[in-house]
């Protein structure tokens, strides 16, 4: 599966509050999210670039189609 090239923050920061993350805090345009001992950082940028939500996976432990499933 490709990563999609349109999603936003806003977007970006529903996915994983849907996978059990919490929302934390928000630093200036940063939202950090956690669950158990994984720590998401999600920029509030619009577009998200591709490597950086590919990071953001990373970051959940989540694969690509449950992630992209989620948003």
């Amino acid at each position: 599966m490709k990563l999609p090239r349109d999603v936003n923050g806003a977007a970006a920061v529903k996915a994983p509050r849907r996978l059990g993350f919490e929302e934390r805090r928000q630093t200036g345009s940063h939202v950090i999210l956690r669950k158990d001992s994984r720590t998401v950082v999600v920029p509030l940028h619009r577009p998200i670039k591709p490597g950086t939500l590919r990071g953001l996976i990373e970051q959940a432990g989540v694969e690509l189609k449950t992630f992209c499933d989620e948003l």
